[in-house]
């Protein structure tokens, strides 16, 4: 029994192609540590302002200049991914970011921390992730080789380790706040910045992989990729449908804290319940994705996906039951993690080599910057209705908007189908 369940381990491990290659190997060491230790500042960085100031608005400050950055920057940021060496950028952007959590650490260690240097601190790594996304996106393709077979499941293992850091980040931030506080949080995280800086640094790349593209004007090529995009129905479809689906999901991280207390009648233990949930959730589609799967599924999952997530949250609003909810949020977790790895290999998969970066920085801009604007409209739902009533319409705004898109595109292929067929009989 043990020998079987040792092969089964192993027939799994041998489908992740993309391990195969060395540059990914250590890429992952070095991301799972860094995502580990980006929730370990998050958490502590959330619980030092609302330690120094006792305000809920000025949590939500620190959050909003944290992604606003992605939305306003990450286009332009995606025209230099196309021209930068990846390699080279990706290493400056680590050590960037290092530099900032160990910024933090010191001013929180020697107490002179205030809260307008962790908003001026958020807003900088803010710009960081702005760069940092798209090019770390767009550089997944050469540390595989190009390979479009390992590229799926890269990208599938990138989701897997992002939700697995989401469960074991916080759980460690909070033994670390308890036992050292908050700045040698920010030094953990520092540390973690510095093994991927070293790990990048060992990465072996062909010379003809980091040539780039010739110096050109910034606003020309990023017009020329949004033009790109748009006459790309797939592509087109594919971000509007991202961007809706994030949109409408950020109401469930911003809200969670109102229906565990008020709605589940519960306490900080039922959020990380909840939490933890979403997490599982999650894992278990990225899981799920690992193993080799064919565009036209992936397809169909994007689709599903999105019809899914809004019927979850839908649920998820109306139960009042801690068991149920739970489950929803569980489900609600899987549909936008599958729907948005699903999304990532699908651009990646048909998208120009010399327009990546763009094309990615657009899939950052749909993915993260749309969650600031999320957060904010389902606060001000929450505070005219209720939690339960803003989660609800935003699910409605998810299942309604992906069922469109959906009919939309049903309905050109049958037009395209009729067309052809017309065209046949002559």
């Amino acid at each position: 029994m043990a020998s079987e369940r040792n092969n089964l381990i192993w027939r799994y491990f041998l489908q992740q192609k993309a391990l195969f290659h060395r540059n990914y190997r250590l890429f992952m060491v070095g991301q799972t540590l860094s995502l580990i230790g980006t929730w370990i500042q998050r958490m502590a960085m959330m619980w030092l302002v609302y330690r120094l100031t006792g305000s809920a608005f000025l949590l939500g400050v620190v959050g909003f200049c944290e992604q606003i950055p992605i939305f306003l920057i990450a286009p332009f940021a995606g025209v230099y991914a196309d021209r930068w060496n990846k390699h080279k950028a990706l290493c400056r952007i680590e050590a960037f970011a290092l530099a900032q959590a160990f910024l933090l650490g010191l001013l929180t260690l020697f107490n002179l921390v205030d809260i307008w240097h962790i908003i001026v601190l958020s807003l900088f790594l803010g710009v960081i992730n702005a760069f940092e996304v798209p090019i770390r996106q767009s550089f997944v393709v050469e540390m595989v080789e190009r390979d479009k077979e390992s590229l799926s499941n890269a990208i599938a293992l990138n989701s897997t380790v992002f939700n697995l850091s989401r469960l074991i980040g916080p759980s460690i931030a909070g033994i670390l706040i308890s036992a050292v506080g908050e700045g040698w949080c920010f030094m953990a995280n520092a540390f973690s910045y510095a093994i991927v800086l070293v790990s990048l640094l060992m990465m072996r790349l062909p010379k003809n992989i980091i040539v780039r593209a010739k110096e050109a004007q910034i606003i020309k090529k990023l017009k020329e990729g949004i033009s790109y995009v748009r006459t790309n129905r797939m592509m087109w479809s594919l971000l509007v449908l991202l961007a809706i689906v994030s949109f409408s999901n950020a109401s469930l991280k911003t809200l969670a804290p109102i229906f565990a207390k008020d709605v589940l009648h519960g306490g900080a233990h039922t959020l990380g319940f909840l939490m933890s949930a979403a997490g599982v959730g999650a894992i278990c589609g990225a899981l799920f994705l690992t193993k080799k799967k064919s565009v036209s599924l992936l397809k169909r999952i994007v689709s599903v996906t999105g019809i899914l997530l809004g019927a979850a949250m839908i649920c998820f609003a109306i139960s009042r039951s801690l068991p149920l909810s739970l489950f929803f949020i569980a489900i609600a977790g899987l549909g936008q993690m599958m729907h948005t790895a699903c999304t990532n290999t699908l651009l990646q998969l048909h998208v120009d080599d010399d327009k990546r970066g763009r094309v990615m920085s657009f899939y950052t801009v749909c993915l993260q910057g749309t969650m600031p604007f999320g957060s904010l409209l389902a606060g001000a739902f929450a505070g005219v209705t209720s939690g339960p009533w803003a989660v609800a319409l935003m699910g409605a705004f998810c299942l309604l908007g992906t069922l469109f898109f959906k009919e939309k595109n049903i309905r050109k292929r049958l037009k395209a189908v009729r067309k052809q067929h017309s065209l046949s009989r002559y």
